[in-house]
């Protein structure tokens, strides 16, 4: 079990996970990266650096947690009123807030700081939830709709992999194409 999953939620333990992030938030944007460092986050929050160190371990660590709140969705999928529009909507966000330069920066930010791959798969997790949510409309509709694996490994892993690997020429179009492949096969 990480360090970040023994901590109590709530509580003062909530505020300065709180505070923490939104001071990593602000000098991201003030200093960059390179200017970051654990006192100077400690110093914003309002903590001590033995706070952060003793609940994040180190700055990569930290970084990471910050990026897989970010990674959160915000809200349920809308809903257009078919599986080929609620689908590729999704998708086409998921792929433009992913292949952002911001978002690339989350997700190497996850992925970095997260030595036993429980960032990596919370970040999947949030992924599958969202695909979840537009198949079971589309099932309540009485649409026959694929699985939840079969849209992350046809439509969210080829997305990923370019985002992280070949990012050049990625576009909405790419997002509809793999939609389209996987509703037509």
């Amino acid at each position: 079990m990480s360090r970040k999953q023994m901590v109590r939620p709530g509580g003062r333990s909530a505020r300065v996970q709180a505070s923490v992030h939104t001071a990593v938030r602000e000098l991201l944007a003030e200093v960059g990266r390179d200017g970051l460092t654990v006192p100077l986050v400690a110093q914003r929050a309002g903590v001590t650096p033995s706070t952060v160190y003793r609940r994040w371990g180190d700055l990569q660590e930290l970084l990471s947690d910050v990026a897989v709140e970010r990674l959160r969705p915000d809200a349920e999928p809308a809903d257009h009123g078919d599986l080929r529009s609620d689908l590729t909507a999704w998708a086409e966000q998921f792929l433009d807030e992913m292949a952002s330069p911001s978002g690339r920066a989350y997700i190497r930010d996850a992925l970095l700081g997260d030595p036993d791959g429980s960032n990596a798969g919370q970040c999947s997790a949030y992924a599958a939830e969202q695909v979840d949510v537009v198949l079971a409309r589309a099932g309540d509709r009485g649409e026959p709709a694929p699985g939840v694996e079969t849209v992350m490994d046809r439509v969210v892993a080829p997305m990923m992999y370019r985002i992280l690997f070949r990012p050049a020429g990625l576009d909405a179009g790419y997002a509809r194409r793999l939609v389209g492949e996987l509703l037509a096969g």
